[in-house]
C-alpha cells in the first residue's frame, strides 16, 4: 500500500492506497513542532481505527508548503516504514511542462493538483483549490502549467474579519439562507461566502479569456464544496484530488525496491 501525503500550512491530508484504489483519507492540524515519532503514533492511530496494517505502506509521497515539516515527514517514512519517500520537488517527474518565470516558486500542492487535473480530465483545464489560500491553476491543452492566481482564503478572511473590526464576532463558516443577512453573523457569513463565489467566478471568467476560449474547472479543497454549488463556473468537483496527483506522481518516480 502507497501512504500520500498532503501537507498544507493549516491541515496535512493523508491518503492510503491499494494500487488505483483510495482505501481511506484523513485530516489532521500542521503542527510545526511535533516530531516524527509523534506524528507517526498519530497515523498509526488512525490506521487502527480504520482496520489498516500499520506494517503494510511500502511506498510514500509527499507534498508540502511548510518547510519546517518536510524534513520531519521525509524522516518518518525513511524509519517508521523503511522506504524512500517521493517528496514533489525540482526535478521530480511529473508530464507537466513548468511555464512560470521561475518554476521552483510554484507550490508542491498546486504542481499535484495540475498533475491530477490534466491527467483525468485533459487540457485546457483550471483547478481552484480552496485551502489556507485560494489558488487558481491554468493548465493548457498540451499540459503546460501556465500559472495561476493566490487570493486569501476563506478562513483568512473569516479570521481578518472578527480580528480587525471590535464588534464582530467569530462566525461558523456556512452558507446562511439569503444574501441579504438579517443579522450581523448571517450578514458576515454572506459577505464571506457569497463574496468568494463572485472572486472564484470572476477570477476563473478572466483565465478562460487569457487561455483563448473555454476550458474545465475543477474544485477542490476543504471549502470547496461549500462554494462549489453556488459558482457558474466550476464544473467538476474533486475532493480527492491532491491526493490522486500525489498517486500519480508516486507512480512516476516509484522507486527500485
Amino acid at each position: 500500500m502507497i501512504l500520500v501525503l498532503d501537507i498544507g500550512n493549516t491541515n496535512i491530508v493523508l491518503g492510503v492506497y491499494e494500487n488505483t484504489r483510495l482505501v481511506t483519507s484523513s485530516r489532521m492540524a500542521t503542527d510545526r513542532l511535533k516530531t516524527a515519532d509523534e506524528y507517526a503514533m498519530l497515523i498509526r492511530d488512525l490506521f487502527s481505527y480504520h482496520g489498516l496494517d500499520f506494517t503494510a505502506i511500502d511506498g510514500a509521497a509527499i507534498s508540502c508548503v511548510v518547510p519546517p515539516v518536510i524534513g520531519t515527514f521525509e524522516d518518518l517514512v525513511r524509519r517508521y516504514f523503511h522506504c524512500e519517500p517521493v517528496v514533489v520537488e525540482p526535478g521530480i517527474k511529473t508530464g507537466i511542462v513548468i511555464r512560470y518565470e521561475n518554476p521552483k516558486e510554484v507550490g508542491a500542492d498546486r504542481i499535484v493538483n495540475a498533475v491530477a487535473a490534466y491527467e483525468k480530465y485533459g487540457g485546457p483545464v483550471i483547478v481552484v483549490d480552496f485551502g489556507t489560500a485560494t489558488t487558481f491553476c491554468a493548465i493548457s491543452a498540451a499540459g503546460e502549467y501556465l500559472g495561476g492566481a493566490i487570493a486569501p482564503g476563506i478562513g483568512i478572511s473569516s479570521e481578518a474579519l472578527f480580528a480587525r473590526a471590535a464588534k464582530l464576532p467569530r462566525v461558523e463558516l456556512v452558507k446562511p439562507r439569503s444574501v441579504i443577512g438579517r443579522s450581523t453573523v448571517a450578514s458576515m457569513q454572506a459577505g464571506i461566502i457569497y463574496g468568494t463565489v463572485g472572486l472564484v467566478d470572476g477570477i476563473v471568467k478572466r483565465m478562460k479569456l487569457e487561455m483563448g476560449g473555454d476550458a474545465r474547472v475543477v474544485a477542490t479543497g476543504g471549502f470547496a464544496p461549500l462554494i462549489a454549488e453556488d459558482s457558474s463556473e466550476i464544473d467538476v468537483l474533486e475532493p480527492n484530488l491532491t491526493l490522486e496527483g500525489l498517486r500519480m506522481i508516486f507512480e512516476k518516480n516509484r522507486p527500485c525496491p
